[in-house]
C-alpha cells in the first residue's frame, strides 16, 4: 500500500475519531429520539403518544448491542451485493 494513502487513510481517521475524544456531556450520545420527544413537550406538553414499544430492552447496553448488530446485518448485505456486481462486471470484462 501506498505510504501517502495510509497518511491520508489515518488522518482521516483522526478527524472522524476526533469528536469521540472531545465529548463530555453524556447528551452528546443521546440521540435523535431523546431530541424529538423533548421538542414535542417543549411544543405540545398536554400530547399523548398514540403508540407504545411492544417490547423495550432491558438496558441500553442491550439497545445498542440490537442497534449494532443491525448494523452489522446490513453492511453485511450492502457488501456482498458490491462484491457481487463487482465480480460480474470483472466476468464479463474477461
Amino acid at each position: 500500500m501506498n505510504w501517502k494513502l495510509t497518511l491520508i487513510m489515518l488522518t482521516l481517521l483522526a478527524l472522524l475519531y476526533q469528536p469521540v475524544c472531545l465529548a463530555e456531556e453524556e447528551e452528546v450520545w443521546g440521540g435523535a429520539d431523546g431530541l424529538a420527544e423533548d421538542k414535542i413537550t417543549e411544543i405540545a406538553p398536554d400530547y399523548e403518544p398514540w403508540f407504545s414499544p411492544i417490547w423495550e430492552p432491558p438496558s441500553g447496553e442491550i439497545e445498542s448491542l440490537l442497534f449494532s448488530t443491525q448494523a452489522a446485518i446490513g453492511a453485511l448485505i450492502i457488501g456482498y451485493f458490491f462484491g457481487y456486481s463487482k465480480a460480474k462486471k470483472q466476468e464479463k470484462n474477461n
